[in-house]
């Protein structure tokens, strides 16, 4: 693939450039006498092995996608401007976030407008959770939220957080979608590591959360409503209800 030969590249020179400064240090050291010189020459071997498995693994690195995808969906049983309050304010993430959880005593700083686009969220905690950013670049009242996601540390990089809400049957549909780009090591840590399934996991147990939350909220609001109806005055015995006309 012509977009992964620089990478190849590189990790041929280096691999070429740190072979001949052992060898020839390994050369002074072992020049004495004919059996260290016999020992030279099969170390010299085993570091060529070592090298072209390292160029191999370099190639095999490159051939990676360069993009990434990931996205889970749930149904939750309230209003669709309820679990869309849940994402478009920042204030409301630390009730349903699957990451918030792994440090209670994270440091996390507000931004901007209070929610909506522009809002802007940062999080600095241990090594579970690292440091990065959030902001929300756009915001369609009920339908879709769209996050620029920063991560600062442990690693850094730069991805695209979705989530779109549809009317259901039952409620409204929920899809939590993330897409990035992936460097050498992203593609280094695909090869002994499934993305989809750890991180999917995250949304799973997030989307989860959110809605335990938000029908939590649909129901005391049913409840508010039922409160209010009964409150209301009965008519006068025996006066029959006005009946509007068309």
């Amino acid at each position: 693939m012509p977009g992964n030969r620089p990478i190849l590249l590189e990790g041929r020179v280096h691999t070429a450039g740190l072979l001949r400064t052992v060898e020839a240090n390994l050369y002074d050291a072992f020049a004495a006498s004919p059996a260290s010189r016999q020992g030279l020459f099969m170390l010299k071997k085993i570091l060529l092995g070592v090298a072209i498995a390292l160029v191999a693994l370099c190639g095999v690195i490159a051939t990676r996608p360069a993009t990434f995808s990931l996205q889970r969906t749930t149904t939750i049983k309230a209003s669709p401007d309820i679990a869309f309050a849940l994402v478009n304010d920042f204030h409301h993430w630390n009730e349903w976030s699957p990451w918030d959880k792994l440090d209670p005593n994270q440091k996390t700083t507000f931004e901007g407008p209070a929610s909506g686009t522009g809002a802007r969220y940062g999080w600095s905690g241990n090594d579970d959770v690292g440091a990065g950013r959030m902001s929300i670049e756009e915001s369609k009242a009920n339908e879709f939220v769209r996050i620029k996601l920063e991560f600062l540390r442990p690693f850094e990089s730069t991805n695209i957080t979705t989530f779109t809400f549809s009317p259901a049957a039952e409620g409204v549909s929920v899809t939590w979608k993330m897409e990035g780009h992936n460097n050498f090591m992203s593609k280094a840590f695909s090869l002994v590591m499934d993305m989809d399934a750890m991180v999917g996991k995250d949304f799973d147990n997030g989307l989860a959360a959110m809605r335990q939350v938000a029908e939590a909220e649909a129901q005391k609001r049913a409840q508010e409503a039922r409160d209010a109806a009964a409150a209301q005055p009965a008519p006068p015995s025996g006066e029959a209800l006005a009946v509007p006309t068309p």
